[in-house]
């Protein structure tokens, strides 16, 4: 019989052992944690628990300059503020120069990290979008971001991509200009591609492509982040087949390096503006059954910016990592909603008994893991890990 509610707490407090003793939890319990409001305090000790003997008393963020390459984007989320058609004033490809200019700027600012973010595949729904990569002498949008990884490079940063679906082919390609690569999976069911659902126009989110591209990164050895998207229409057994499907995968492969639990932010603009937002309680305890149902050598995260009230809780539900922050570029996908000041996390991490510290954009265990790491990018990385420093001898991080 299925776990569920209250009646069931002795269960639950007991099945919480089981990650500290090496023991997976399963779905019916990792699902019923989350929907059970009388287990969570002990649902957090155990999550804390696991990620203290794993990272220790070390929180981490990685600073870094948000490159959006082009907004356009094929696909139409309800909840996307950030994709933009041709013919919306706002709409904004960057042209080498910029990306040149503020790479350059960001760099004099201490960032190390170069997040390449863009729209899935606008070359096969837009023909002037494909005129203008034409003008910029490319063919795809995976060969601009490959020339834009390597204008970053230039500038002393370390590019890591985020372009939506790439194939294994441009994924080889990218491995040489990036020390990681991104997709966040969101959600492995596909009912949310029915009718009325979050996904019914995006083609690219289709989980079984998604869950593709993650296995051939892991073929690849690529250093990979995924995660999922929290509130978009997502039953909580959901919310656990995707934790599961990335714990298997990286079971296979060992290149998940993290898991971003990200919580859906609603915006006047956006088709789901009505849409309820996540509780506070509701994102600590996914964090907490991301942190015991994924392996712990896989670091957890959540967006500072997007539970600015929160940072304890999450901490306390066992987060390791706040992802990147930026001191010159603002979060394009949540614009609404600015990184925190590096200075002010620390103070909340040090009230926690947690030290903050900044990491690069492929996580120490990755460096030396034979095939992960492109032999081209090994002196850059080797020389970026010497300049990480404690939070307060830089510069402190601001939205722009």
């Amino acid at each position: 019989m299925p776990l569920s509610g209250s009646r069931n707490g002795p269960a639950l407090t007991e099945a919480l052992g089981k990650p500290l003793s090496g023991f997976d939890l399963t779905r019916d319990e990792a699902t019923a944690l989350l929907d059970t409001v009388e287990t969570m305090p002990a649902l957090l000790e155990a999550a804390a628990g696991r990620r203290d003997r794993t990272w220790g008393r070390t929180v981490t963020y990685s600073r870094k300059a948000f490159l959006p390459v082009t907004n356009l984007c094929r696909d139409r989320c309800t909840y996307c503020t950030f994709r933009k058609d041709p013919d919306d004033p706002d709409a904004w490809t960057m042209t080498p120069d910029e990306i040149e200019a503020w790479s350059r700027r960001a760099r004099a600012l201490g960032c190390k990290e170069a997040l390449m973010c863009l729209g899935d595949k606008p070359e096969l729904a837009f023909a002037s979008y494909r005129g203008l990569l034409a003008e910029l002498g490319h063919r795809t949008t995976a060969e601009y971001v490959h020339r834009a990884c390597e204008i970053a490079l230039g500038c002393g940063l370390l590019p890591h991509t985020n372009a939506g679906l790439l194939t294994r082919e441009e994924m080889a390609r990218l491995k040489a200009v990036n020390v990681s690569l991104g997709l966040m999976l969101e959600n492995v069911s596909p009912r949310l591609r029915g009718r009325g659902e979050v996904h019914q126009w995006a083609p690219d989110k289709e989980p079984a492509r998604r869950l593709r591209m993650l296995r051939e990164a892991g073929e690849l050895r690529i250093p990979f982040t995924t995660g999922l998207l929290v509130g978009i229409g997502e039953t909580l057994a959901e919310r656990v087949d995707t934790l599961f499907a990335i714990r298997d995968l990286h079971r296979a492969y060992g290149h998940i390096q993290e898991v971003i639990v990200q919580n859906f932010r609603a915006k006047p603009t956006i088709r789901l503006a009505d849409g309820p937002e996540p509780g506070a309680a509701d994102v600590a305890r996914t964090v907490a059954v991301a942190r015991l149902v994924l392996d712990p050598d896989v670091s957890v995260q959540a967006p500072p910016n997007l539970s600015p009230a929160d940072h304890a809780l999450l901490l306390h539900a066992g987060l390791n990592d706040w992802g990147g922050i930026s001191p010159l570029t603002p979060d394009y996908v949540n614009p609404e909603a600015p990184w925190p000041h590096v200075d002010a996390l620390s103070a909340t991490c040090r009230a926690a008994g947690y030290t903050l510290r900044e990491r690069l954009a492929i996580y120490p265990a990755y460096v030396d893991r034979p095939g992960f790491l492109h032999p081209a990018l090994r002196g850059r990385v080797t020389a970026l890990a010497a300049e990480v420093a404690p939070v307060g001898e830089g510069i402190e991080a601001r939205p722009a």
